[in-house]
């Protein structure tokens, strides 16, 4: 039967890559940074949750940065000048056997992870839609209209951005690599909304 079937409001998930390798310098400040971490729920992250404040990876902040200013003129396209930055960053390592918990990013517009050591076969990030759902049919083959979670493989040197209210997590790890990524919130400074509409809001 002929049919057309469209999409509307989809949830924009950025996948870019660094431009260049990462340099020894910054490998040996991310390893160092392994030794001042805490048990999160699953792995282990860095104490210090401003990571790319340090010089040692001020040119890897410059081009993430340069990621998060194209997924703002690409997908939001606002008519005013705002200016998105990174709120927090910090690192997690996860072992073989250990995983991430299944979460959201509040007080935060887009989140984002940069992958610094991952195994294309085995590393994924996981993505779910939480939206109540009436109706619950079994569903015989899974698609992009009724799955209620998708992943997508991750490569070193991957920058994936995401809207921070979608929920995500990464599974069990499998694989004898440690798994290094490097998370960040975004935030805007600028006005939104209008003046005229009653909606502008000045950050």
């Amino acid at each position: 039967m002929e049919a057309n079937i469209h999409g509307i409001f989809p949830t924009p998930i950025y996948i870019s890559k660094l431009d260049r390798e990462i340099t020894t310098e910054e490998l040996l400040f991310i390893d160092k940074s392994k030794l001042d971490c805490y048990n999160n729920q699953g792995n282990q992250t860095s104490n210090d949750n401003y990571i790319l404040n340090n010089k040692e990876l001020k040119n890897i902040k410059e081009e993430i940065d340069s990621k998060i200013q194209d997924y703002f003129d690409k997908v939001i396209s606002p008519a005013n000048i705002i200016t998105p930055y990174i709120t927090q960053s910090w690192l997690n390592y996860t072992e073989t056997n250990q995983y991430h918990h299944k979460h959201s990013h509040p007080n935060s517009l887009v989140s984002g992870v940069f992958y610094i050591n991952c195994n294309e076969e085995h590393d994924k990030i996981k993505f779910f839609n939480d939206k109540y759902s009436t109706i619950k049919p079994e569903i015989k083959d899974w698609n992009i209209w009724n799955s209620e979670t998708w992943w997508f493989s991750v490569k070193t040197g991957d920058v994936i951005l995401f809207p921070s209210s979608l929920t995500h997590m990464v599974e069990t790890k499998q694989g004898d690599n440690t798994r290094i990524s490097l998370a960040f919130n975004v935030f805007i400074k600028g006005t939104v909304g209008n003046n005229k509409n009653l909606t502008e809001l000045i950050l």
